[in-house]
C-alpha cells in the first residue's frame, strides 16, 4: 500500500480550496499526515486521542521525535533524564497506539549527526528506549552513504528494525544523497523537501520562508512515481511526505503524485456535503 500524505493538515489551502483545513476534513483527502509539532513540544494524550477520533481507523500518523531526541537541543532544558524524553513521548502517544494508527516516529537528525561511534551508540539506545515501536531514521549528512560506511549503516538499519528514510533534497555540500533502499519489510518513508538549492542554504531569520518553496515538475513527478511504485513491493506499506510547503506546493504535488500511481483511496473521512 503506498499511502501519500503532507507535513501538518492546516497549511494547505489548496486541498480543499479553503484557507486552513481541519484534519477532519484533510482526513477526506489523504491517508497519511506527518505531525512537525511534537519536534518542539511534546502533545498531551488528550490531544493525541482527539486527533485519533477526527480521522478513520485507517488513517496513519508519522510522529516527529522531540527535539531533544535527535540531539537539536540538550535534554537538560526539557527533561530531568535523557531517557525521560523518550518516555514522556510514548505515553502521549498511547491513544495512537492502541488504536494502531501510529505509522511511524520519526528521528530527523541534525546535518552534525555524523558517521561515528558516538552516534551509533546513540542509534542502538534509540531502539532500546523505544521497544518495538516503528521508528524512522532521516540522515542529513552523507557520511552515513559513504561507501565504506554505506553497508555498516544498512546492517545497523536492519539489525534494529529501523526504516532508512528515503530523502528527496537539494544537492548541498555534504547532504545526503536520495538513495532508494528497504531497510523494513514493515513500512518504507519518503520524504520529498523539494530541490531548491538556494533557499537550503538561505540564512537569516526568514530562512523558513525559502528552503522547501519548491514545486515538482511533471517530469519529476512522473520519475518520483516510478522509484515509489519499484520500491513498494518490498515492504507492506510505502509512505510519502511532500515537505514542499513554503510555496504552498506540496499539495498540488502530493496530487498529482497520486494520479500517476493511479491510487483511488478508500475509507477516507466523507467530504462535506455542499448544499449550494
Amino acid at each position: 500500500m503506498i499511502k501519500i500524505g503532507l507535513t501538518t493538515w492546516s497549511e494547505h489551502d489548496y486541498l480543499l480550496k479553503k484557507p486552513k483545513p481541519t484534519l477532519a476534513e484533510y482526513a477526506s483527502k489523504l491517508p497519511v499526515v506527518e505531525l512537525d509539532t511534537s519536534f518542539y513540544a511534546i502533545p498531551t494524550q488528550q490531544s493525541v486521542l482527539k486527533w485519533v477520533l477526527e480521522t478513520p481507523p485507517n488513517f496513519r500518523f508519522i510522529v516527529k521525535a522531540h527535539q531533544t531526541m535527535t540531539l537539536h537541543k540538550p535534554w537538560q532544558d526539557y527533561f530531568s533524564s535523557q531517557q525521560e524524553a523518550f518516555t514522556t513521548l510514548i505515553n502521549s502517544l498511547q491513544p495512537m497506539i492502541k488504536a494502531q494508527r501510529l505509522a511511524a516516529i520519526l528521528f530527523q537528525f541534525p546535518p552534525n549527526f555524523v558517521c561515528e561511534t558516538q552516534f551509533v551508540r546513540y542509534l542502538r539506545m534509540i531502539r532500546q528506549w523505544m521497544g518495538d515501536l516503528p521508528v524512522a531514521i532521516e540522515f542529513r549528512h552523507d557520511s552515513w552513504f559513504l561507501k565504506q560506511y554505506l553497508p555498516e549503516t544498512i546492517a545497523l538499519m536492519k539489525q534494529y528494525q529501523f526504516t532508512l528514510v528515503i530523502v528527496d533534497q537539494p544537492k548541498v555540500p555534504h547532504s545526503a544523497p536520495f538513495y532508494p533502499v528497504t531497510t523494513n519489510s514493515a513500512f518504507q518513508l519518503v520524504r520529498l523537501h523539494g530541490r531548491n538549492h538556494d533557499g537550503w542554504l538561505k540564512k537569516g531569520e526568514d530562512w523558513r520562508s525559502y528552503r522547501t518553496l519548491y514545486d515538482y515538475s511533471d517530469r519529476e513527478l512522473s520519475e518520483l512515481a516510478q522509484v515509489v511504485e519499484e520500491i513498494s513491493s518490498f515492504s507492506q506499506d510505502t509512505y510519502v511526505i511532500f515537505n514542499n510547503n513554503a510555496g504552498g506546493d506540496a499539495a498540488k504535488n502530493a496530487l498529482s503524485l497520486q494520479n500517476k500511481l493511479q491510487i483511488k483511496y478508500q475509507g477516507l473521512n466523507p467530504e462535506q456535503i455542499q448544499l449550494f
